[in-house]
């Protein structure tokens, strides 16, 4: 479990970020958990007791960023599987519980400031936008025209209609130099406890606000081989301009009625955006030696809500009952998502030329919009009877729970292009090309821009899940030293994508009954040494637009992503062994060993020579590996009497493997090992206390490659291993009531580097390996004054 306090004394400012710091957890693109090295689709996410869904809408995972570390009371991260826990995870189930009924009333207020040493001081480029991007939501500045209806409707048009709703679009594709501002962040929370109609009553309110800007240098390449050696079919330097805005609040209230009834409301609202631009510049060979630039606008922005009724109640001395509701909604907005590139031949000075042909493609002067819509209604409860048996105390636990999701995707990709030729127009700026009077009448003669639609009936899905599961579970006391929980539980999971109508190409309805049997022993060899064995049976079902055959362009990876509708879910079996000491109040030590075998993984490859990511299933995959965590206080020596050392790491195995003997390799995002490190000086009578923490992965595969039958082709894609450390001080002042605090983090600014071997080795070597991409992040500079009442 993580801590309040843990969290409060870490540089960390969101859940993802407190996360990578616990053992055998390590983070993906800064957000998405990966835990003993699984990818983070083998993980899922608790708030408050209920079962939360996918944050995104091209992957199976949670963004635990959109919860800010100051809204949260603890972590508890769970890698042993017992039948009251949902059932869909393999590598961790995180159950993120957010503050309840204080012990008394309290404010708490903290402002702070900050930047990123690689952004400061130099040119940041920004897309004009509206109003209200400061608070990262989008005023409609972005939205299409008016004279646009739907899809269906602008399908109907003529060309010279569609060309003139093209005209009356914002011609905003460029991207503004400007000096970067301060990075801000402001957060306050309050409690109250009280009494109401001789009631016990208590809640919190909180809000935050953050706005982050972050400069990332980037390298881009596509790298192909052949006889052992590789050739660039384009290598681009990508600069991505970020601005990241997070506006929350939390509000729950809680009444306890006597001390057999309680009930909960809890309710958050996040808005999690992020602006950006990317500027590229590099030479493309596949287009015959040509070099050019080019960019990309876009404004993501995720709002997720979750209200949450709860309540417990001892119905009688051996029997307890809980119960739970939930509305969740995730709305993923990306409006006018815009692209360009311009070419010339490379060494030479002739103009810079659009990139743009006589008829409507995604690479370049297109425009992205895309909303998602996903409602989710949650209900269960269970029931607890306590009774004797052999002189100790036994409990046996049933429940249900339902879920059911509903969502609505929706992309609109459009496109200028030129019926004929005209390069002169071609070398416009990209602030002048696209203004309405380079527009003309849309005919097959003209020389002027025309507008049109990209027309595929995948980029609008609708699909509806229905998961209902119960659960008997049993918690045996057979003697003072030995305890074993265990049980089995049922999910039944029914699921239709694409279309409601059987005869739709896109109609894919599939149901499924998964008996998910599971047993977590505990044995006590003394009062402070446990042994533990579990084992489990769990199960990983696709993301939905994993299963859509819905392919969209990604600029930033220069290729397309699809999904497929074939695609199985994994069954995955857990065994898991566990020592665990704890010499005295706030040290441990535990060492562990796990196994898990997987039933038809699901992994993402490239296919189509690099031109498109896809998903898999291969026949089985096994891992297995082991754990350490150390906490250890330092005053054996009295010099060392106020520091506190913590460490965990992991090693772990995988191998992927098929019938034909044609796949032998580690799992996809599977590292082969993880550190973390921590070491705190804590002056507790003087208010000052210091923390430095380090954090490194091994070598993973990013995305699997795709060799064709003469073992040339695309190499698998790895990430190398960068080494993190961050660093916080504080400093209690005005009788203790103020904190001073400043965080460092990513000191060491290593280089990220995404590579690929020409030979059978997979480790990262730095003079060698081909670079699929790099990126650079910059160290981070925050201070924050927080007062408490």
């Amino acid at each position: 479990m993580v801590s309040a306090e843990t969290i409060r004394r870490s540089p960390d400012r969101n859940t993802g970020e407190v996360l990578k710091r616990t053992p055998g957890a390590s983070l993906l693109d800064g957000k998405f958990l990966v835990v003993r090295g699984l990818a983070d689709r083998y993980n899922q996410a608790m708030l408050n007791g209920i079962l939360l869904t996918s944050t995104e809408p091209d992957r199976k995972t949670f963004s635990f960023d959109i919860i800010p570390s100051s809204m949260i009371d603890n972590i508890v991260i769970n890698k042993a599987f017992v039948p009251e826990m949902p059932g869909e995870w393999a590598g961790g189930l995180i159950q993120v519980n957010t503050k309840d009924i204080p012990t008394k009333n309290f404010l708490n207020i903290q402002v702070g400031t900050g930047f990123n040493a690689q952004a400061i001081g130099n040119d940041f480029y920004k897309a004009k936008g509206g109003k209200l991007d400061w608070l990262g939501i989008d005023d409609g500045y972005r939205d299409l025209p008016k004279s646009y209806t739907t899809k269906n409707q602008f399908n109907m048009l003529t060309p010279a209609e569609k060309t003139a709703i093209g005209k009356e679009m914002n011609n905003n594709w460029g991207a503004t130099a400007s000096n970067v501002s301060p990075n801000v962040n402001f957060q306050a929370n309050g409690g109250f406890a009280s009494t109401l109609f001789g009631k016990k009553i208590g809640g919190t309110l909180a809000v935050n606000y953050n706005k982050t800007n972050r400069w990332v240098q980037m390298l881009n390449r596509f790298n192909s081989l052949s006889e052992g050696v590789f050739s660039a079919d384009y290598n681009y330097n990508d600069d991505r301009y970020n601005q990241e805005t997070t506006l929350g609040g939390l509000a729950s209230l809680s009444m306890q009625f006597n001390n057999n009834n309680k009930v909960s409301l809890k309710s958050i609202v996040n808005v999690n955006t992020n602006a950006y631009t990317i500027n590229r510049r590099g030479e493309n060979f596949v287009m015959g030696d040509q070099e050019g630039y080019g960019g990309e606008n876009t404004f993501k922005q995720n709002t997720f809500f979750t209200t949450q009724l709860t309540g417990e109640h001892s119905i009688a001395t051996p029997l307890k009952f809980k119960w739970y509701g939930s509305f969740n909604v995730l709305d993923g907005y990306s409006p006018d998502q815009t692209r360009y590139m311009y070419f010339r031949t490379s060494g030479t000075t002739n103009p810079y030329l659009l990139q743009i042909g006589n008829t409507v493609t995604p690479e370049s002067g297109s425009r992205l919009f895309q909303s998602l819509n996903d409602y989710i209604y949650t209900a269960g409860g269970d029931l607890a009877y306590n009774f004797n048996l052999f002189g100790k105390k036994q409990t046996v636990k049933g429940g249900y729970m339902f879920q059911a999701k509903d969502r609505l995707f929706n992309a609109s990709l459009f496109a200028n292009y030129l019926p004929r030729d005209n390069a002169s127009l071609r070398g416009l700026s990209i602030d002048q090309i696209f203004a309405p009077e380079n527009f003309g009448d849309a005919s097959n003669t003209s020389t002027q821009f025309a507008f049109g639609s990209i027309n595929n009936e995948n980029m609008r899905y609708m699909a509806n899940t229905i998961l209902n599961a119960g659960f008997i579970q049993f918690d045996n006391q057979f003697s003072d030293k030995f305890r074993m929980v265990w049980g089995v539980r049922a999910e039944h999971y029914d699921q239709l994508i694409g279309s409601v109508k059987t005869w739709d190409k896109r109609h894919n309805h599939t149901k499924q009954l998964d008996f998910l049997p599971g047993f977590n022993a505990t044995y006590k060899i003394n009062t402070k040494t446990n042994l533990r064995l579990s084992g489990s049976q769990t199960v990983i079902r696709p993301e939905l637009r994993e299963l859509v055959d819905l392919t969209i362009y990604d600029f930033e990876l220069n290729a397309a992503v699809s999904g497929d509708p074939k695609l199985l879910r994994t069954k995955v079996t857990n065994l898991d062994f566990r020592y665990e000491l704890y010499p005295r109040s706030g040290e441990a030590i535990t060492a562990g060993v796990f196994y898990k075998y997987f039933k038809n993984p699901i992994e993402q490859q490239l296919q189509q020579g690099g031109a498109m990511f896809t998903f898999r299933n291969p026949d089985e995959a096994t891992a297995y590996g082991i754990e350490l965590e150390l906490r250890k206080k330092l005053d054996v020596v009295d010099a060392l009497r106020n520091f506190t050392f913590q460490a965990n790491g992991a090693y772990i195995y995988s191998r992927v493997k098929d019938q034909a003997g044609e796949i032998d390799r580690p799992m996809q995002g599977q590292s082969p090992y993880l550190i973390n490190l921590a070491l705190m000086y804590d002056l507790e009578e003087k208010g000052f206390n210091t923390t430095v923490l380090f954090n490194q992965i091994g070598q993973r595969i990013y995305y699997l490659g795709a060799f064709d039958a003469t073992g040339g082709g695309i190499p698998d894609i790895w990430e190398a291993p960068r080494p993190v450390l961050d660093w916080q001080i504080s400093q209690k002042i005005i009788k203790k009531k103020g904190e001073i605090r400043l965080n460092v983090s990513d000191i060491l600014n290593k280089t990220l580097y995404f590579y690929q071997n020409a030979d059978s080795k997979t480790s990262f070597q730095k003079n060698t390996d081909a670079y699929r991409f790099t990126r650079k992040y910059g160290t981070t500079f925050s201070l924050s004054f927080n007062y408490s009442l």
